[in-house]
């Protein structure tokens, strides 16, 4: 059994991991039922988030989502919504990327700086505990033997990032720390 305690960043909030977000149950507090399960959470390109995305029950029904600030609450065990209304289909002309699904996701696309350094690969994005709207810094990698070896890296986010097709574009000099996961473990 292993529990994982979140840290502080450098201004005291406390981060969570969006993977911990991914595949809790959607609760809709007006009527007691749950509208479906986090698939994955929707990112704009100022480094934002815009909602989260709900796993679909049949094959060729439409994406839904429930824009961000409409959830309630994110905690523990499930996601709460004032009721049924929140949840909206997907338009597909939204410029928003993903963390893991589709043909834009953030997961995977490498982050180079500006001046061609290339500092791993997306794994995660860490958020404010308490319902923060900003990406407040990412989880990097350089691979799966890099990662078991050395660790993974930590990398907040700078003032000026660019979430393109194909990288994430940091600052030159931006600072990544070594570490497991911004997460101790104790077990």
């Amino acid at each position: 059994f292993v529990h994982t305690v979140p840290i502080n960043d450098r201004e005291g909030r406390i981060l969570r991991r969006a993977r911990e977000i991914i595949g809790l149950p959607v609760i809709d507090i007006e009527a007691g039922k749950q509208l479906g399960t986090v698939k994955d959470l929707l990112i704009d390109r100022d480094w934002s988030l815009c909602g989260v995305l709900l796993e679909t029950k049949r094959w060729f029904s439409s994406l839904r989502y429930i824009v961000w600030e409409d959830v309630v609450s994110v905690g523990k065990d499930a996601v709460t919504v004032p009721n049924e209304q929140c949840v909206c289909q997907l338009d597909e002309t939204n410029d928003w990327l993903s963390l893991l699904n589709g043909s834009f996701k953030l997961k995977g696309l490498p982050v180079i700086t500006v001046d061609g350094q290339q500092l791993g690969w997306v794994e995660d994005v860490y958020l404010e505990e308490q319902l923060g709207k900003k990406v407040l810094g990412c989880e990097l990698s350089d691979g799966l033997l890099s990662d078991l070896r050395e660790g993974r890296r930590w990398l907040p986010s700078p003032d000026k990032v660019t979430l393109g097709e194909d990288a994430v574009i940091v600052p030159a000099g931006s600072e990544v720390r070594q570490v497991a996961t911004p997460y101790h473990e104790i077990g």
